[in-house]
C-alpha cells in the first residue's frame, strides 16, 4: 500500500459529436469546443504494523498530497493536446527507518528524522489525440516522465479507438512502455557493512554496541547490478450500450516487467541465523530479493444500469493472476443519486482479496536458503475494504467564473480503507474542472 501514491479519483468529460449537412457544406463539431484546466488534489494517510523496510516488522505511518493540473487545449477542430503535470510529496516514518540510526535510541517503532523519511515525486505526461471527421476513429500518442529522490522513469506510448452502429460499440487498443532507473538506497547496517570491507569497523558500528549475536555478518548481501526496471503494457477494451439503460464494457490488460523488481531498501530478517540489534532495531540478514521478470495479467467488466432520472447503479468487477503466484478480486459498486440539476451525491464501496506470492514469508520466517524473498506485506494473502461517499457538482452552462473561466465541475471525495494485516488509510480527494470563456 506504500507509496502507492495514487489519485483516487477522475473526472470525466463528455463529448458531443454532430453533424449538419446542406448541399453544399458538411458541418463537424470541434472534439473540444475551449481550453479546459483540471486542479486535482489528494490526501492520503496511512498506518499499520508491518513495514516492509523493517522485514514486515514495525510502522507503516505516511502522509502523502498530490497536487495535480491538467490542461486539455484544442488544437484545431481534430486534435487536442492534454499536458498532465503532478507533484506527490510524501513523509513516512517507515521509509524513514532505511537509517534509523541518526537516533540515539533506534526502534522500528519510532520515527526516524533522516533524510529518507520524506521525498517528492514530480510527474509530467504529454498526450496528442486526432479523431476523424466522422469522429468515428480516433488515435492518440504520449509521452511521459517522472522523477524521485531513488526513482527515475520515462514513459510513451499510443492507442486507437473505432466507434461503430451509431457510436454503441467501441473498440479500443493502446500500449505503453516505461523505462525507468533506481539510484539505489540500502538498509544503512548493511550499506555500512559491504563498504568497510565486510567487517564492523566505522560507520553506525563506531557508534554503536551491537547485541544479541555479536558477530553480525550478513553474508548473503550484495549490491545490485542491474538497476533497471522497464514494463510493457498491451490493453484491449470493448464497450457496448446494450438498451437505453445498460451498458457494458470488458478490457483485458497483458503487462510484462523485467530488470529490478524488488526493493533495494526492504529488509529482510532469516530464521536461521542468530539475531543482532542495535538498541531495539534489528540488524538486516539482507534485502528483498525477488526475480528479475513479472507477467501479469488482469480481465474485467464494467456494468453501469440506469435506473431512474435520480439513480444510477455502476459497478465493477477484476480478476488479477501473475507468475508470481498473486491472485485477486476487486469488485466495487457507486451508486450516484441526483439530488437537483447540479448536484449528485454517490456512496461508494469496494472489496478486495488477493493470495499471497510464493515468495512472501512474514517477518523473521525466510531462510538463507532461499533464493528469494519478501516480507513485503503488499505481497501476503490479504483482503481489504473500502467505503466512502462523494459530492459532484456540475454547471454546463458555466455559470460561475474565475477570471475568464467558467467552473464547469466540483468533485470531493472521502473514503476509508482497511485492510486484513492490520493497515488503515484515510484518503480525501478533491477536484473542479474550470472553462476557458
Amino acid at each position: 500500500m506504500k507509496r502507492y501514491l495514487v489519485l483516487l479519483f477522475l473526472l470525466f468529460g463528455l463529448t458531443v459529436f454532430a453533424q449538419e449537412k446542406d448541399s453544399t457544406l458538411v458541418f463537424k463539431k470541434r472534439v473540444l469546443e475551449t481550453t479546459e484546466v483540471d486542479f486535482l488534489m489528494s490526501y492520503y494517510k496511512q498506518d499499520g504494523v508491518h513495514s516492509a523496510v523493517s522485514g514486515g516488522n514495525g510502522m507503516e505511518e505516511l502522509t502523502d498530497i498530490t497536487p495535480t493540473i491538467v490542461v486539455a487545449m484544442p488544437l484545431n477542430d481534430d486534435d487536442v493536446l492534454t499536458v498532465d503535470a503532478g507533484l506527490s510529496a510524501y513523509s513516512s516514518a517507515s521509509s524513514g527507518n532505511i537509517n534509523p540510526f541518526d537516533s540515539s535510541a533506534p526502534s522500528p517503532w519510532q520515527a526516524s528524522s533522516g533524510a529518507s523519511a520524506q521525498d517528492m515525486l514530480t510527474t509530467l505526461v504529454v498526450n496528442y489525440s486526432h479523431s476523424s471527421d466522422d469522429r468515428n476513429t480516433i488515435w492518440n500518442a504520449h509521452a511521459s516522465g517522472s522523477v524521485e529522490y531513488d526513482y527515475s522513469s520515462i514513459g510513451f506510448g499510443g492507442g486507437f479507438t473505432k466507434l461503430f452502429n451509431n457510436k454503441n460499440t467501441e473498440i479500443n487498443v493502446s500500449a505503453n512502455v516505461y523505462l525507468d532507473t533506481w539510484s539505489p538506497i540500502y538498509p544503512k547496517e548493511l550499506q555500512d557493512f559491504s563498504d568497510n570491507g565486510n567487517n564492523l569497523n566505522g560507520g553506525i558500528f563506531n557508534r554503536f554496541d551491537i547485541i544479541g549475536n555479536t558477530n553480525y555478518n550478513p553474508e548473503k548481501f550484495k549490491f545490485h547490478d542491474n538497476k533497471n526496471r522497464n514494463s510493457f503494457a498491451l490493453t484491449f477494451s470493448f464497450s457496448q450500450v446494450i438498451n437505453k439503460k445498460m451498458q457494458l464494457s470488458l478490457f483485458a490488460d497483458v503487462l510484462q516487467q523485467q530488470g529490478l523488481l524488488s526493493t533495494p531498501y526492504q529488509r529482510i530478517y532469516f530464521s536461521d541465523v542468530a539475531d543482532s540489534f542495535i538498541n531495539e532495531f534489528q540488524l538486516a540478514d539482507d534485502i528483498e530479493r525477488l526475480p528479475d521478470s513479472r507477467f501479469k495479467l488482469p480481465l474485467g467488466a464494467r456494468l453501469n444500469y440506469y435506473i431512474n432520472e435520480t439513480f444510477v447503479l455502476r459497478t465493477y468487477y477484476r480478476f488479477y493472476t501473475d507468475n508470481w503466484g498473486v491472485q485477486a478480486h476487486t469488485a466495487s459498486f457507486e451508486l450516484p443519486i441526483k439530488l437537483t440539476e447540479r448536484f449528485t451525491v454517490f456512496p461508494m464501496y469496494r472489496y478486495y482479496s488477493q493470495t499471497g506470492s510464493k515468495y512472501f514469508a512474514p517477518y523473521e520466517e525466510h531462510l538463507s536458503t532461499e533464493k528469494y524473498y519478501t516480507s513485503d506485506y503488499d505481497l501476503s494473502t490479504f483482503n481489504a475494504n473500502q467505503y466512502g461517499f462523494g459530492i459532484n457538482y456540475t454547471d454546463i452552462f458555466t455559470g460561475s467564473k474565475i477570471w475568464k473561466f467558467g467552473i464547469k465541475n466540483i468533485d470531493f471525495r472521502f473514503n476509508h480503507y482497511t485492510r486484513s494485516d492490520g493497515l488503515d488509510a484515510n484518503i480525501v480527494s478533491f477536484g473542479i474542472k474550470f472553462v476557458k470563456q
